[in-house]
């Protein structure tokens, strides 16, 4: 075996041709991207930074700041709202530390009383109690502490009654700092800055509702004579200006030349082989992500390599150690114990010893979800593979920014999975590579997102005409639909609540569709999770085999008033699969664009679904083996779609019959779909898309592909803007997959409500080339 020396010698390049080179290997490396390194830049230590604030920070080894920092904290300290966008490992922390933390001690009172406060918000507790390990190490008199779902009465009561830094997240914001801002006064009047960290992850539905939970903070805030600074912090945020600027409703400055040093950085793309095995409708299945990642798991770590496999569900994860160490105890019985899984539900207690262990070089391995991603810091690993692509190439960029830290080269595996999305990017290499990273996608004047926080505002402060311009321009008409409803009621002061209820609950911000419904253990009656209101009647009805954290659940019961699922512990060795009608109406044409004699639009749409039955597939072989009926109530969406149409002389001449257009509109919907993520911000569960041979209010061929959230989330807006590249990609990726007649690399969906059926293959490049020809005349 390698000695960890020369192991540790070798370059991200070398590991990769020694693991490309094994048996049967020789035709999985689609591509090999380098990165050069990259030399560090200092700066000085700014003299408004308090004394006891830079020697706290350099005892931890800083000796002076890199020009990045140095430029936000700036920035931030004269009131200038920034973000900074710099990638991984590359010291954010610090520069909005360093304000934060400057102003705390210096405007302690002369009998010690709070001073400057500063609220800090994370998109998970695990970032939050890590940035408090990263406050609390410094050994600084600040009181500092979190305030979320965790946290007693008595923490509660002190962050609110002493509290100088405080760690949250939108949700609690939202749900007990605004409601109850009247305790909170003398925090909130006292607030000097707002860090907003990870702020890329506030995208698609959610991020429009962290829009508007911000934007009631700073009204709160004024309420009390106190205007904060707002710091953002992302590795990897598209158009950081822009982005910030529409979360927050503030001009913002960005701040995005790292000045941080970086090793070489080698990052390839593998392609798992065609297995054996026969899938829907007898279609080629290649081997899995994850077992391709438990092979590599396990050559690195008997190379002394520290490896990081990032897997999507948390029973993968597991899955993945439990294989890696069965591979490794055939080379030596004392590598298993060196690969361990990671992922959320472990207790605290036992989620730091794995972080020590492997920080202290104990474990080699680690298969991880991405409960890692966002909230430990952990330096020294040598590689990252990710079973399947993370869903952006922000994402992307993140989990490779987890090896390779400081000067340290690093290797980054993505292997693909068997979708359309991973099997496109694999092949086409331009498509990630000298490319920003996606911009955020959301909208804040999503009326059904914006009117559930505007009667929350008003309930907090009765809404006033002069409030109005902050909730954005569409915030009067919302204003009076409530008022229309009865939920708001005017009066000479402004807009008054008029329900009992607390406004707040009107919205869970997490939600993507729909009141979540309760999954309610069967035997103890205890929660164990929740799924979003809009997607139970295809995932949890009366049947169905439910996985949630990596544990099989047989839902009995489906109570849609009281929204709660009944489930029980079960493994019955079938999957389950909802099969759904769907129908779609044009409600308005919003914007267009002439191909020709196609046409592509955007406009809102109202789709009915409604699922009728469920097949039964046994496992792992995928095989039907009963279909059982549902009696569910239909569902209505109103929301915002991207569709084109082409006239049927066009197809005739493309040699399209009217026994083709079915299963090649269908195919080409499927594709569009899962290559729609690589041009968006949203996962292929975010959308949904409608095909037809001719539809009734078009009179033509017509695909839709519409956002699966009320009133739009801003995904097919970015589609439509994005047609002639996404389109594009979508016919190469049919055209130049290996498979014959269609398979899940190409035009099969995992999501589809009519079986995979009818789909033609070959129909639909036919097709996509007709509405492409006619883009190119304009």
């Amino acid at each position: 075996m390698t000695s960890t020396a020369s192991s540790r010698a070798r370059s991200g390049s070398e590991r990769l041709r020694r693991l490309a080179a094994g048996p049967g290997r020789e035709d999985r490396l689609t591509h090999l991207e380098t990165l050069p390194p990259r030399p560090a830049v200092e700066a000085e230590w700014p003299g408004w930074v308090a004394s006891d604030v830079r020697d706290a920070f350099e005892a931890t080894g800083v000796s002076r700041p890199w020009r990045h920092q140095l430029e936000a904290a700036d920035a931030a300290h004269a009131g200038e709202h920034v973000v900074l966008s710099t990638g991984t490992a590359s010291g954010k922390s610090l520069a909005y530390q360093l304000p934060a933390l400057s102003a705390v001690r210096r405007s302690r009172g002369s009998r010690d009383q709070r001073g400057a406060t500063v609220l800090y918000l994370a998109p998970t507790k695990a970032l939050a109690q890590d940035q408090l390990t990263s406050i609390t190490s410094l050994g600084l008199d600040v009181r500092v502490t979190t305030h979320d779902g965790d946290s007693g009465r008595d923490q509660r009561d002190w962050a609110r009654d002493h509290g100088e830094y405080v760690l949250t997240n939108p949700d609690m914001l939202h749900r007990s700092l605004l409601p109850g801002h009247a305790r909170w006064s003398a925090f909130l009047g006292q607030l000097r800055y707002v860090v907003v960290d990870e702020c890329h992850h506030y995208r698609g539905v959610f991020g429009a509702h962290v829009s508007q939970v911000l934007r009631r903070l700073r009204r709160i805030c004024a309420h009390y004579g106190a205007y904060p600074t707002f710091v953002l912090a992302s590795a990897t945020v598209a158009e950081p200006a822009t982005a910030a600027g529409r979360l927050t409703g503030l001009p913002v400055r960005a701040v995005t030349d790292d000045a941080s040093p970086r090793g070489e950085v080698t990052l390839a793309l593998w392609e798992p082989p065609f297995t054996s095995y026969a899938g829907e409708h007898g279609a080629p299945v290649r081997r899995a992500a994850s077992s391709e990642c438990a092979d590599l798991l396990a050559d690195l770590v008997s190379e002394e390599v520290r490896t990081l496999a990032f897997v999507r569900s948390r029973r993968g994860a597991e899955q993945v150690a439990l294989t890696a160490a069965e591979l490794l105890a055939e080379v030596d019985p004392s590598l298993p114990g060196r690969v361990a899984a990671y992922r959320g539900g472990y207790l605290p207690e036992e989620r730091r010893a794995i972080e020590r262990s492997l920080r202290a070089g104990d474990l080699l391995g680690l298969a991880a979800t991405n409960a890692l991603e966002l909230g430990i810091d952990i330096a020294g690993l040598d590689a990252v593979l990710m079973a399947g692509f993370p869903g952006t190439r922000a994402a992307m960029w993140q989990q490779v920014g987890r090896a390779g830290r400081g000067a340290q080269d690093a290797l980054g595996i993505l292997v693909a999975r068997d979708d359309p999305l991973d099997t496109y990017l694999v092949h086409h290499p331009e498509a990630l590579f000298g490319r920003p990273v996606e911009a955020s996608v959301f909208d804040p004047d999503n009326p059904y997102v914006l009117g559930p926080h505007l009667c929350a505002a008003a309930q907090e402060i009765p809404l006033t005409d002069a409030d109005l311009p902050l909730f954005g321009g569409t915030a009067r008409d919302v204003v009076e639909g409530l008022v229309q409803a009865g939920l708001l009621r005017r009066r000479p002061r402004g807009w008054f609540w008029t329900d009992r209820r607390r406004a707040a609950d009107l919205t869970d911000i997490r939600s993507v569709g729909g009141a979540p419904v309760q999954l309610v253990e069967a035997e103890t009656g205890r929660v164990v999770g929740t799924v979003d209101g809009g997607r139970v009647h295809s995932t949890a009805h009366e049947g169905a085999v439910y996985v949630h954290r990596g544990e099989t659940w047989l839902v009995e019961t489906l109570d849609l008033e009281e929204h709660v699922a009944v489930m029980s512990r079960a493994d019955p060795g079938y999957s389950t699969s909802a099969r759904e009608i769907t129908d779609i109406t044009i409600v308005e044409e919003r914007r267009h664009q002439a191909w020709g004699r196609a046409r592509l639009s955007l406009g809102e749409v109202d789709v009915s679904h409604q699922v009728v039955s469920y097949l039964k597939r046994r496992q792992p072989s995928g095989e039907v083996i009963g279909e059982e009926l549902l009696d569910l109530p239909e569902r209505a969406l109103r929301t915002t779609a991207v569709w084109w149409t082409v006239p049927d002389d066009l197809l005739t001449d493309a040699g399209l019959t009217t026994a083709d257009l079915p299963g090649a509109a269908h195919a080409a919907e499927h594709c569009s779909i899962g290559l729609l993520p690589l041009f968006a911000t949203c996962d292929r569960w975010d959308i949904g898309g409608v095909s037809t041979a001719l539809h009734g209010d078009t009179g033509q061929l017509t695909v839709f592909v519409y956002d699966g959230h009320p009133g739009g989330a801003g995904f097919s807006e970015r589609g439509f803007e994005a047609a002639r590249a996404w389109l594009g990609a979508t016919r190469e990726a049919i055209e130049s997959c290996a498979c014959a007649e269609g398979c899940p690399s190409c035009i099969q969906s995992p999501k589809c409500g009519n079986q995979n059926s009818p789909l033609d293959k070959v129909g639909a490049a036919r097709l996509l080339e007709v509405l492409l020809d006619g883009s190119r005349d304009e």
